[in-house]
């Protein structure tokens, strides 16, 4: 932010990585990130969706629990070049990831709202002026425990449905007409 103008608060989407960014690998109906970077594959209607999000004046920025990572499936190195794709491909404003294993009990695993707390710190961000979009309930407790609007991408899996959420679409250019469609010019 401009220095100059140390009142300047932003307006964020935060979104969820795997299921609405990049594709999930669906198996029995539950949800699995990729465990390779060459297994990453962005969602067809994901760049134009953002484009149109950052346009409207909205900071974009990934939250993703990753925990293949603390459970030793998956290097590190290997998430972050996918997380890296997002910051030069997608030129998200920045990307927070839970490296912790589901048992950890950290602060920043969804459901907790640590990642978007903490982004909302280093960018600024007001938080009731934002907006949380996810395809799990995890997701969707995780934004409305920081105070956002919420819009869930239902992709019909086989676990918990999130508790109301403000929104439900089919994709993320779904979710992001909702978005600029609930946004005051």
């Amino acid at each position: 932010m401009d220095a100059s103008q140390p009142n300047l608060v932003a307006k964020a989407v935060f979104l969820d990585r795997d299921g609405v960014i990049s594709k999930s690998d669906v198996r029995a109906g539950k949800p699995y990130a990729p465990k390779r970077f060459t297994d990453f594959k962005l969602l067809p209607d994901v760049i134009a969706s953002i484009r149109s999000l950052k346009y409207a004046g909205f900071l974009i920025v990934v939250v993703t629990n990753q925990p293949d990572v603390g459970n030793g499936l998956t290097p590190r190195e290997e998430v972050e070049r996918m997380n890296d794709t997002l910051l030069n491909t997608l030129h998200v404003d920045a990307v927070k990831a839970c490296y912790h294993r589901q048992d950890e009990g950290c602060a920043c695993r969804k459901p907790e709202p640590g990642m978007l707390i903490e982004a909302a710190d280093d960018l600024r961000i007001d938080l009731s002026d934002s907006f949380m979009v996810g395809d799990r309930w995890s997701d969707i407790a995780a934004g409305r425990s920081a105070g956002c609007r919420t819009v869930f991408i239902d992709r019909g899996y086989s676990e918990r449905r999130p508790d109301a959420p403000d929104f439900t679409a089919i994709s993320l250019s779904h979710a992001a007409e909702l978005i600029l469609g609930a946004t005051p010019d």
